[in-house]
């Protein structure tokens, strides 16, 4: 009986120690996705500024091409204006949908997809959105402007388009050598600091679950 007692209760034992360890694994894995969530909400702030600055910049595109329809150039500039607007407010719903989205409480393996998936669509939206602004800035100028009909194009403004537009194709063309080389990602900026701390942490729950 004495043998038998003692078996079990290092079975009893046992299973309070497996027990025990899962709840510290569980406990562990609950501190490191709060910093990994912690870690996003940046990115969800910067793409909600991101998202007004969208609507601004729709706003203004209205105002300006339905006060200048005799104007062609500023008519032009103004839908320009709209559309841009309308690309950036997209673009960062998009980016906060995904951030929102994340299920936390999901296997490692699907955080690892959604983060991904995020980090994809961030690149693009570091690209369409950032990349333009090297010359987009004079059409927002240029949209508060008043210009009546029959007013020529101000000289500076043909200047900096000219200057803006070799700076663009210059950071296009290092963006495209960076991606050929290996050298860095195909975006003008790369992920977050946020999504590589995120990455880092799902790398480091993937190997303890190894």
């Amino acid at each position: 009986m004495e043998l038998d007692e003692l078996r079990h209760a290092w079975q009893v034992l046992g299973r309070q120690l497996e027990q025990q360890g899962a709840l510290q694994r569980e406990l562990l894995r609950e501190r490191r996705l709060d910093r990994m969530r912690r870690g996003l909400r940046p990115l969800f702030w910067a793409q909600l500024a991101q998202g007004a600055l969208g609507l601004g910049l729709i706003l203004l595109g209205v105002s300006c091409w339905t006060s200048h329809l005799g104007v062609p150039a500023m008519l032009a500039t103004g839908l320009l204006v709209h559309a841009f607007g309308v690309v950036t407010l997209l673009m960062a719903l998009i980016t906060t949908v995904l951030v929102a989205r994340i299920d936390y409480a999901a296997p490692v393996a699907r955080i690892q997809q959604q983060l991904a998936q995020l980090r994809c669509v961030y690149r693009i939206n570091s690209n369409v959105c950032g990349l333009p602004w090297w010359i987009f800035w004079v059409f927002v100028v240029l949209a508060f402007a008043d210009v009546k009909p029959g007013q020529g194009t101000p000289a500076w403004v043909l200047v900096t388009l000219l200057i803006g537009g070799i700076g663009l194709l210059a950071t296009a063309g290092f963006i495209a050598w960076r991606r050929r080389s290996g050298r860095g990602p195909g975006a003008l900026a790369d992920e977050s600091a946020g999504i590589r701390r995120g990455e880092r942490v799902l790398e480091e729950l993937a190997d303890g679950q190894e």
